[in-house]
């Protein structure tokens, strides 16, 4: 009884941990490349080889700067939210989490080895990845996740054969308009 009483009242919470997991997830490969992509500019491509350059727990202060530099700004748009301005607070918040996450991405990569050196960062990643690991094939195992993936495939799939048919027909449309706006005589220029 114990037990089960427990599951009950931990269901909400590994629900919600579940949901932040997922998003940080889906956000995580694409806001790392873009990141990767600033990170190619001269300025920032010696800033992340110092970064690569720290030692275990200089790596861990750089991984951890970002959440703590974003926490003013997630106090900020909860202070806009309780006075009045919730559309405001939320895009607030939205951009601070991708902003986040983003950073987070890059510095977490750039210092992944030095920090699994770390004992007890080690074990928590190991712990962490696991518990994804669970929250993914619990999710997978679904029909309505299984049903959702699929239209979701379909849709891409529709979409990438649409950009390629329909850059051809733009692309005639466009070159037939800027045809048809020349003045005579002025073809081969």
């Amino acid at each position: 009884m114990k037990k089960l009483l427990k599951k009950i009242l931990a269901a909400p919470f590994v629900l919600i941990a579940a949901i932040f997991v997922l998003l940080e997830d889906w956000l995580w490969d694409d806001l790392q490349r873009l990141a990767a992509a600033i990170g190619r500019l001269p300025i920032f491509r010696q800033l992340e080889s110092l970064i690569v350059g720290l030692p275990p727990y200089g790596a861990l202060a750089m991984f951890a700067a970002p959440s703590l530099m974003l926490f003013p700004v997630k106090l900020a748009a909860l202070w806009f939210i309780a006075h009045g301005q919730p559309m405001f607070g939320v895009l607030i918040a939205a951009a601070a989490k991708v902003a986040g996450t983003a950073l987070i991405a890059r510095i977490y990569k750039l210092t992944e080895a030095k920090l699994l050196l770390i004992g007890w960062f080690a074990w928590l990643h190991e712990r962490f990845v696991a518990f994804k690991t669970r929250v993914y094939d619990t999710i997978k195992a679904t029909r309505f996740y299984q049903r959702v993936h699929r239209q979701s495939q379909l849709l891409k799939e529709r979409f990438r054969r649409w950009r390629q048919n329909g850059r051809g027909y733009w692309r005639r449309r466009w070159d037939a308009a800027v045809k048809l706006a020349r003045k005579p005589g002025q073809e081969n220029e």
